[in-house]
């Protein structure tokens, strides 16, 4: 029985999730706004992407054929979406406007019409500073610094729609805790939304809840330019089933997130005893016939131990029948990850009717290679403190994505990926009768990722055709070493395995020693010795002696330093630089190693007896006459 109880709830996060609206016709909207009330599609190849809202209404849907598109509504203006840079910039830019309200840097994207973001600081703030006598005249503050920045809102209601919709407001000052903050969750929710709108012209329906699996979902009950938050109780109680269990007992198997098509079809046919009838009307494929989680919850036979035994095989994570059994529960734990400053990996996928040939596979491979190269440079390249948040599972697109001339004057990698990773899709063979057994399964390859990738003095096109000779082509012969024979309907490459850089930002790799000299020179520029001595040397910039000083400092000598008013200056450039150059990082180990030592002192001054480089003596010397005027 204790396999068959419901897991345990944490309720303590309060999570927003985004869904822009007809996020790529959007794209095209925005910048032609007469689109928005004339029936629009996106196309991709010989289908509709996606559609606005008008043209939804005539009848037009996604992964609809355009020949189809046409013949329902003649009028329908189409657009080629082949070219994914205009989403990805878009995206990138919708995504920082929302993070710039975040205080805590959670803020996960999904995809590029997507975001979650982690609201749980902001709430708690608010919450405190609640008069629970006076819920309906309150505040919500959006600035930590700055307490006159936030809007008035009514925290005895909940903005938007509630879930369920017979949800019955408390408007006293009794309410309970978690009540109030997924109050508080929708009206800062709504604030965003009217933000995002008003600011950059994109309207998008939002999912409040107190974890990312049922925010996501949550948003789909209100289309478009709508928002549902799912009210408590969220825990079942003496086998009464929570608002959380009944909201997800009515969705299909295969909508949940984190269920993938494979799971979902051994799950479809453990409930129906038999392989489910797939629909070979979709482009994409899915089936006739529905099984929700109400079905699997509450199948006698069901539990997380039986889950486990259904679904673990080769390359299943541990623990998979437990976690299903969680997601039938509408339970997740998974966090809100934190702004990345790259993405996890990068990956340009293209889809095929007949890829069976070598010289038209080697063409292709070529045109994905392109693209992903560009992507690369335009994702991974930045100056020293260009650090740009990134998709965290980085941005599947078409291969035809145009190869732009990007610029990588002056710029740097920010990540080095390691890993190169092949997947194709293959075709069933033809059975005896003519038909052929529609199939999913991809076939993955992995490998290093040659160095000469990140050459930037070389070409795209150079650097892709020595990527397709010296790496793809040996990497897809083990995937199918027949001569002939193979049909591909798809073909992916990514790069994986990110190692960030040397930088600023927390998941950086070590400290970026080119930038902390940087530093010391700005810090040094204003500090420049005095000579007062008319045949004293040249004025020398402290840079110079700066360096003498401090090691006369380090060695003992500060008897040799005068505290003369023209000194004191260089003294304080000295101590500045030294924590600049020694600056340590947050675990405190100290960011770059200034020498080994002994090794490197060639000569000795006559004066002092301090031994140090034959290139600083001369600095040093003139360091001596100073202090002798």
């Amino acid at each position: 029985m204790e396999a068959r109880k419901a897991p345990a709830r944490k309720d303590n996060v309060i999570i927003i999730h985004f869904d822009y609206d007809c996020f790529y016709a959007s794209v095209f909207e925005a910048k032609n706004p007469a689109l928005r009330s004339l029936p629009f599609a996106v196309q991709q190849k010989q289908i509709i992407v996606t559609c606005n809202y008008e043209a939804r209404r005539r009848g037009l849907h996604k992964l609809q054929l355009i020949k189809d598109a046409r013949r329902i509504c003649p009028d329908v203006i189409i657009e080629l979406g082949e070219d994914i840079s205009r989403f990805r910039d878009a995206s990138k830019e919708l995504y920082g406007f929302i993070k710039s309200f975040s205080w805590n840097d959670k803020i996960e994207r999904l995809g590029f019409d997507e975001v979650w973001m982690d609201v749980t600081d902001m709430v708690e703030w608010n919450m405190s500073c609640l008069n629970r006598n006076n819920l309906q005249d309150s505040f919500f503050q959006i600035s930590k610094d700055n307490p006159t920045a936030g809007f008035q809102f009514d925290a005895t209601a909940i903005a938007g729609h509630p879930y369920p919709k017979n949800y019955v407001h408390e408007s006293t000052a009794q309410v309970d805790d978690l009540t109030l903050r997924l109050r508080l969750g929708s009206h800062i929710a709504l604030y965003l939304r009217h933000q995002l709108e008003q600011h950059k012209g994109y309207t998008s329906t939002v999912g409040i809840s107190t974890t990312k699996l049922v925010s996501k979902l949550a948003g789909n009950l209100n289309k478009p330019k709508g928002q549902t938050t799912v009210m408590p109780p969220l825990s079942d109680v003496d086998d009464e089933p929570s608002n959380v269990t009944k909201f997800m007992d009515d969705h299909e198997i295969g909508k949940v997130p984190g269920i993938g098509f494979k799971l979902a079809q051994k799950l479809r046919e453990f409930a129906l005893q038999r392989p489910a009838e797939i629909d070979p009307g979709l482009v994409y494929g899915g089936t006739k016939e529905r099984v929700t989680v109400a079905d699997l919850r509450t199948h006698p036979d069901v539990n997380s131990e039986m889950l486990e035994k259904l679904l673990s095989g080769p390359g299943s994570p541990h623990g998979i029948g437990y976690k299903i059994w969680c997601l039938l529960h509408g339970v997740d734990d998974t966090e809100v990850s934190s702004a990345r400053a790259v993405p996890r990996q990068i990956s340009i996928e293209d889809s095929y009717i007949r890829l069976d040939t070598m010289p038209e596979l080697i063409k292709e491979l070529m045109i994905l290679s392109k693209s992903l190269l560009t992507r690369m440079r335009i994702d991974l390249l930045g100056s020293d403190d260009d650090f740009e948040p990134a998709n965290e599972e980085g941005e599947v697109g078409n291969g035809t994505d145009l190869v732009k001339a990007v610029s990588v004057v002056g710029k740097k990698w920010l990540a080095h990926p390691k890993t190169l990773r092949l997947t194709t899709r293959p075709r069933q063979p033809l059975q005896p009768d003519g038909t052929r057994v529609r199939s999913f399964k991809r076939i993955s390859h992995s490998g290093p990722l040659p160095n000469f990738v990140f050459n930037l003095n070389d070409t795209i096109e150079r650097l892709a055709d020595k990527l397709v000779n010296e790496a793809l082509i040996s990497m897809f012969r083990k995937l199918h070493p027949e001569k002939a024979g193979w049909n591909l309907s798809l073909v992916n490459l990514a790069v994986t395995n990110m190692s960030e850089a040397a930088g600023q930002s927390k998941t950086a790799n070590g400290r970026d020693i080119s930038n902390m000299f940087r530093k010391q020179e700005d810090v040094l520029k204003d500090f420049r010795v005095t000579d007062k001595s008319p045949f004293s040397p040249p004025k020398a910039k402290i840079s110079g002696d700066a360096q003498d000083l401090s090691t006369t400092q380090r060695n003992g000598n500060h008897s040799e330093a005068r505290e003369e008013d023209d000194v004191v200056p260089a003294k304080k450039g000295i101590e500045e630089a030294e924590n600049v150059m020694f600056d340590a990082d947050e675990d405190g180990e100290t960011g770059w190693d200034d020498g080994d030592g002994e090794d490197d002192m060639d000569e000795c001054c006559d004066e002092c007896g301090l031994r140090m480089p034959a290139f600083a003596m001369v600095a040093h010397r003139r360091f001596h006459l100073q202090n002798a005027d």
